[in-house]
């Protein structure tokens, strides 16, 4: 492939000389089989490939005049899958009979169910609908996720029908291989399909629910493995996913399983989602988390690292303020961070304090701190932060301090900016340089202010 040659272009080229489907296309990538088929038809309208020679074209379909000069040789992969994407519906039609029992070209007849021409629109679903009940795991996997992006097409809803009538009475074992698809429709049909047939005990529900990412994929999953009430075997597996949203589902199931106790180490979760169901399920039993959170932060040699900003979720700034600003200099940096963003939640108008936090050696702290002064960048003095992007200083702190300038605008931005153009740091030079639309293909319109990227 050329340096100017698309993927499309190597694939039409490589299709053109006989290779086939698997070696000249992404064959995994939906999309790729949908790009395809209009590359191909260019390429035919614009004589980048011929047609098949007349010897060589499928017979089925074609004027009598044609089919007499028609050779018995059946066409190649390669052949059938041009012939399939031809501009003419003639040879379209004539294709798809040679389509049945050829395996690679099945995503290609399920782009042809939603053919504008009737006559090969209705040959393709015959020949899908006899093709998708026999098809091996390998073609189901490459031809369901095309089946399903037709759906937005008009006249486009056959292939995803048929495909799902077929997974409804197709062995347990071909619906369930579906849920490792790199695609995530797929997934999401053959997970609604397993539990509509009841293919999936709770601990196979809650490990997909723990490990798939796809957000959908994983509520139903845990939605699912919840209903079939078996706490012992679903929880574990929940309440240690990686996601917050399957963690904060089985947290709320710990008060349905009479397990509401196992909620309080919850309190101190990463994700503030978990964190809320947790204080709910011990407000359900009678406890106050914004007590429990009072103790947790009591003790600096064993404060969690995120009790701090639980603490600010649920507590009182006149008692609690005082407790988080005496965190933002504990040793840990997680817990400096915490305390950092629940002084934000709680809302503190210090801004000398805040101001002094930009120093902090921990990038974590600072970046909140640059967040919770966000707001406040209009009463900040210039010179205090200009002299945070000194070279004197560490890169997250000159670059969190550019960001605040950005924010003001002005004078001191600009020369500040310039400065730092020809700057030694590489990540800083590169943050100023989007920040002021250099190198950049989206360049600022005239008289926009320049935004700062890091948030």
């Amino acid at each position: 492939m050329t340096s100017e040659e698309t993927p499309l272009d190597a694939a039409l080229r490589g299709l053109a000389r006989g290779r086939p489907l698997a070696r000249v296309l992404e064959v995994w990538r939906p999309q790729a089989w949908l790009e395809l088929d209009a590359r191909i038809r260019r390429g035919i309208r614009t004589g980048e490939v011929g047609r098949p020679a007349p010897r060589r074209l499928p017979t089925g379909g074609l004027p009598s005049a044609l089919r007499a000069a028609l050779g018995a040789p059946a066409p190649s992969e390669a052949q059938l899958a041009l012939a399939l994407c031809d501009p003419s519906g003639l040879i379209r039609a004539a294709a798809l009979p040679h389509a049945a029992g050829r395996p690679a070209v099945l995503p290609l007849v399920a782009i042809r169910t939603a053919d504008w021409a009737a006559p090969v629109r209705e040959a393709a679903q015959a020949v899908l609908a006899g093709a998708l009940p026999g098809a091996d795991p390998g073609t189901l996997a490459v031809t369901a996720p095309v089946a399903l992006r037709l759906g937005a097409r008009l006249r486009g809803g056959t292939a995803a029908a048929l495909l799902r009538d077929t997974l409804r009475t197709a062995p347990p074992a071909t619906v369930t291989g579906l849920l490792l698809n790199r695609d995530r429709p797929t997934r999401r049909l053959a997970l609604d399909l397993a539990i509509e047939r009841g293919l999936l005990g709770p601990a196979e529900l809650a490990r997909l629910a723990a490990y798939d990412d796809d957000r959908v994929v994983r509520d139903r999953a845990a939605t699912a493995a919840l209903a079939a009430g078996v706490p012992d075997e679903t929880l574990p597996l929940l309440l240690a996913a990686r996601c917050g949203g399957v963690r904060s589902a089985g947290v709320t199931a710990l008060r349905k399983a009479g397990r509401t106790a196992e909620a309080e180490p919850f309190l101190h979760d990463r994700s503030g989602l978990v964190r809320a169901c947790a204080r709910w399920a011990l407000r359900q039993d009678g406890r106050d988390p914004a007590a429990l959170y009072r103790a947790a932060c009591a003790d600096p040699a064993t404060v969690p690292d995120r009790a701090p900003l639980g603490l600010a979720e649920c507590g009182e700034r006149t008692v609690d303020l005082p407790v988080l600003w005496e965190l933002t200099g504990h040793e840990r940096p997680l817990v400096r961070s915490s305390a950092v963003a629940g002084l934000r939640v709680l809302g503190t108008g210090d801004l000398a304090r805040l101001l002094a936090l930009l120093d902090d050696p921990a990038p974590g702290v600072v970046r909140e701190a640059a967040r919770t002064l966000l707001p406040w960048t209009d009463r900040l003095p210039d010179r205090e932060l200009v002299r945070r992007t000194g070279p004197d200083r560490p890169a997250h702190t000159r670059i969190r301090a550019l960001r605040l300038l950005s924010e003001r605008g002005g004078e001191p931005y600009g020369e500040t900016a310039r400065r730092l153009l020809e700057d030694p740091d590489p990540v800083l030079r590169g943050q100023v340089r989007r920040a002021l639309g250099l190198g950049n293909p989206r360049v600022r319109p005239p008289g926009t202010p320049a935004r700062f990227l890091i948030r």
